[in-house]
């Protein structure tokens, strides 16, 4: 299986009307990529190859209503979800698709209602991006700790030192050879164990 595409500042339309397009491509500055499907199943194939920032979805769509594409792509991608529901289904609409934060605006809308919405879906996933970046910071941090403690515990037994002088080793080698104190640990470990 090949690996996704990770595209940054991306949307996947997926309408079966190009005026819905149009609208949406509206609101999109600085986007780099725009994908348009005109069914679920193109959209289905279209996230198992690219990773989206928001998928819009405009029903009703020619091979299923897109409530249940809508959730999936919700639950397992970090996407942000916006579905536009004719008047006379939103109530229902919105009650199944809310609740797994998909936002759900009504059609025929306002003209400045799709500009809102794209424009909070894209600072939503601004914020889920700087979380991100901040999970990954506190796993290499976490990776980092679990190794340096790892050759800690080696150079304690096998140089018989204690604690507090394997720290003090690792930091100056690290400091002494220019490199992270995981390099080190990894070095440390590789030769004695």
């Amino acid at each position: 299986m090949q690996k996704k595409e990770n595209v940054c500042n991306s949307i996947l339309i997926v309408s079966a009307v190009e005026q819905f397009d149009f609208l949406v491509k509206k609101s999109l500055v600085g986007f780099l990529t725009i994908d348009v499907v005109r069914n679920v199943a193109m959209a289905r194939r279209h996230i198992l190859e690219k990773d989206y920032d928001i998928v819009a979805v405009n029903m009703p769509l020619t091979d299923e209503p897109g409530t249940e594409f809508a959730i999936d792509v919700s639950e397992r991608s970090t996407a942000s979800v916006l579905v536009v529901a004719p008047a006379e289904i939103y109530g229902d609409v919105m009650d199944m698709v809310t609740d797994h934060g998909v936002m759900v605006v009504s059609s025929p809308y306002p003209p400045m209602v799709m500009d809102k919405a794209i424009r909070v879906l894209i600072a939503m996933q601004g914020r889920i991006k700087a979380l991100q970046k901040k999970i990954h910071a506190a796993e290499e941090k976490l990776e980092e700790l679990r190794v340096v403690s790892k050759a800690k515990i080696v150079l304690i037994e096998k140089k018989h030192i204690t604690e507090d002088e394997a720290h003090k080793y690792i930091g100056k080698q690290a400091m002494n050879h220019g490199v992270s104190r995981k390099r080190i640990a990894e070095v440390i470990l590789d030769d004695l164990t």
